[in-house]
């Protein structure tokens, strides 16, 4: 009787490419969520409006890393452990004068973040005391290493942290040498809520891949910092701040836009993947903004961005193109006194809680990332002896 052969099995096709992993699915989270139709962000189901109308950064971080808002008891601890830890080694510090001053202060971040992990080599990702004690000191040290290095390269001592001042009032204090005005204090302290998590971003999923591999927090953070250094993700709102004073006078905004668009030039702080609005995160900073001005002097680049603003609305607007998160950062930064090359690292002080939220999550259900690729190069190729190329 004839034996029928096995029959082949049929070829797969591959999954469609789509470059950047654009609307791919990467992980399942419970973190943060997006609605980029109705401009809504929220954190662990808490609208950011509420965080920054009611919580604080340390109280949002807590949120975000361990799920839940903490009590009045919890928080106050976990307060006081970060409080405690703000202090850096006086070898990083010495490492740091090493750096050159002209050195961008996120390449200095990153260097800085990845030594924590030699002074806490130590690994123990199944032990709840390793993981407390990683996110207490990374959002601790953070801060006062990018404070330092501000110093360091103007040729001065780093200034110690004050152990009387919350969390974005030391901050600022650490970096201006003098204590910031309640409103000032208040105001950054709402912008690091505003920048702690944007769900899988380009610098958290660098973390979530790095933190698969099982590697220490410190590494993870390190990762992400490198990731936020790009110009593609972090630093647009410097890159605002250029336009704006290029724009130069109100009754220039009209044909600058013009042009751009039909140079089809990127318009700095207009338009993200997620959102066809406005960013929510741009409609909270824009009403800081004005506080600020209304406090301590009106900024007239603010005049300019309003005027953008309106008048991209008519020609960007029915494409989806509204301002984002980058949009009025800037402006209120520039308020604060901050230099513009620490923007993009006070937006990594701000996102490491975020990171660490991504961190903690990937180990509780922990698989290394390997994506597939589809391949384009040659293939069957002849071996070609050195002495006949």
């Amino acid at each position: 009787m004839a034996v029928d052969s096995p029959t082949a099995p049929a070829p797969v096709e591959p999954p469609p490419f789509r470059p950047g992993l654009e609307g791919v699915p990467a992980t399942q989270s419970a973190i943060c969520d997006i609605d980029g139709l109705q401009g809504l962000l929220t954190y662990r189901g808490y609208t950011v409006d509420d965080l920054v109308a009611h919580s604080s950064f340390l109280e949002t971080a807590y949120l975000l890393i361990w799920g839940e808002l903490p009590t009045a008891a919890e928080l106050q601890a976990f307060e006081q452990e970060v409080q405690m830890h703000r202090r850096v080694s006086f070898r990083i510090r010495d490492m740091m004068k090493c750096f050159p001053s002209a050195g961008h202060p996120m390449d200095a971040l990153q260097a800085s973040a990845a030594t924590l992990g030699l002074f806490y080599s130590h690994r123990a990702l199944d032990n709840p005391e390793y993981i407390v004690g990683a996110v207490v000191r990374l959002l601790a040290k953070i801060s006062t290493m990018v404070a330092a290095f501000q110093l360091i390269r103007k040729g001065q001592d780093p200034i110690q942290p004050r152990d009387d001042l919350p969390y974005a009032a030391n901050f600022l204090y650490m970096l201006t040498e003098r204590e910031p005005h309640p409103l000032a204090a208040r105001i950054f302290d709402a912008c690091l809520i505003l920048h702690a998590e944007h769900s899988l971003n380009a610098s958290t999923f660098s973390a979530r891949v790095t933190a698969s591999t099982l590697t220490d927090p410190y590494a993870v953070v390190a990762s992400a910092v490198g990731t936020l250094a790009g110009p593609l993700h972090g630093g647009a709102n410097e890159d605002v701040l250029a336009m704006l004073a290029e724009i130069g006078s109100a009754d220039r905004v009209e044909p600058w836009l013009d042009q751009a668009i039909a140079q089809k030039q990127k318009i700095m702080g207009f338009g993200h993947r997620e959102y066809k609005v406005k960013d929510p995160r741009a409609v909270i900073l824009q009403k800081l903004a004005e506080q600020l001005f209304d406090q301590f002097g009106h900024d007239p680049l603010y005049d300019l961005a309003r005027k953008l603003e309106d008048v991209a609305a008519e020609r960007l607007g029915p494409k989806g193109i509204y301002p984002n998160v980058d949009f009025y950062s800037g402006l209120v930064y520039r308020k604060l006194g901050i230099p513009e090359d620490l923007f993009t690292p006070i937006f990594a002080i701000a996102r490491t809680a975020g990171w660490l939220a991504h961190w903690k999550e990937q180990l509780g259900a922990n698989r290394i990332y390997r994506p597939s690729q589809i391949y384009t190069g040659a293939a069957n190729r002849d071996w070609i002896p050195l002495q006949a190329r």
